[in-house]
């Protein structure tokens, strides 16, 4: 049950990373036998920003990208499922290259991206999975003609390149991406979307009947860090309350104040708006409020 739970977040984490991008299809089904490719991936942008690291480079291959994650160690006959789904979306473009009279080149097809968290060596030399020296640790290139990555994502360096990778990781891998999610700046878009994407699967997790120790540990490990953001967002909502009132109450004594002083006032903290809520009552002009913020300095 839990695996249908992180699979869910792996398409969401994905869709929303690489939406304002491309076209994100989850799910998306291929020829009359129904299969499902995890992720589709159809560039309509040239380069993606570099905040997403070596997903976008991943997903910057100029064609279609498949990435199809799994939670559990992959295995001989998923990635020859995964191979195949591929092969059947390669004839599918090929025939709509046909239909429109253009060329379809070796470059144009898909490119498909497995994502495990561990795999041994015996799965990667089956289908000739190897690293270049000028590859990153953990991506195993199969060959040329395959179009196809294994990405092992408990090899991956722990940089910030691969950050977005790693959250897909288990255990101690993805809990020290959380980590490292967690200290960037509030401020940072990516950091907001994909702490909600981890905040449902929590809550996915925790209805779940069954589950597994690793979900347990994340489900306890996201507890918190939900707690602190929730109480970061209300305190957010009560200083930006407290600032309206502050300069209110400033216009109402100078009938108008700057908007540089404005908006020194609204980067107050909460227990500065309110020592500035008193200290107003004996400001005579507008020089009193400047004198009172360079203090603050």
């Amino acid at each position: 049950m839990t695996r249908f739970i992180f699979d869910q977040f792996s398409k969401d984490l994905f869709e929303s990373l690489l939406g304002d991008y491309g076209v994100v299809e989850t799910g998306k089904r291929v020829s009359s036998e129904v299969r499902e490719i995890d992720v589709w991936f159809s560039p309509q942008k040239k380069d993606l920003p570099p905040e997403l690291g070596l997903l976008g480079e991943m997903a910057s291959s100029g064609t279609v990208s498949l990435f199809e994650p799994y939670r559990n160690p992959v295995t001989v006959n998923e990635i020859a499922d995964c191979l195949q789904k591929q092969n059947t979306v390669r004839g599918q473009m090929y025939r709509e290259a046909l239909r429109k009279k253009r060329r379809f080149e070796l470059a144009d097809w898909p490119r498909l991206w497995i994502l495990t968290p561990t795999a041994s060596k015996e799965v990667l030399g089956t289908f000739g999975g190897r690293k270049t020296s000028e590859e990153m640790e953990g991506v195993y290139y199969l060959t040329e003609g395959l179009k196809t990555a294994i990405v092992v994502l408990h090899q991956l360096p722990a940089i910030p390149s691969t950050l977005w990778l790693r959250i897909l990781g288990r255990g101690k891998i993805q809990e020290q991406a959380i980590d490292e999610l967690e200290a960037l700046p509030v401020s940072n878009p990516i950091r907001s979307i994909t702490l909600e994407l981890l905040y449902n699967l929590q809550q996915n997790l925790e209805l779940s009947t069954e589950q597994e120790q690793d979900a347990q540990e994340l489900i306890m490990r996201l507890k918190p860090l939900y707690q602190e953001d929730r109480q970061r967002a209300m305190e957010e909502g009560r200083q930006e309350g407290e600032a309206n009132l502050v300069v209110r109450l400033l216009c109402r004594k100078n009938s108008q104040i700057s908007s540089d002083l404005e908006s020194q006032v609204r980067q107050l903290s909460i227990e500065q708006l309110e020592a500035l809520g008193e200290a107003l009552l004996d400001f005579q002009s507008e020089s009193d409020l400047r004198n009172w913020l360079a203090q603050q300095d």
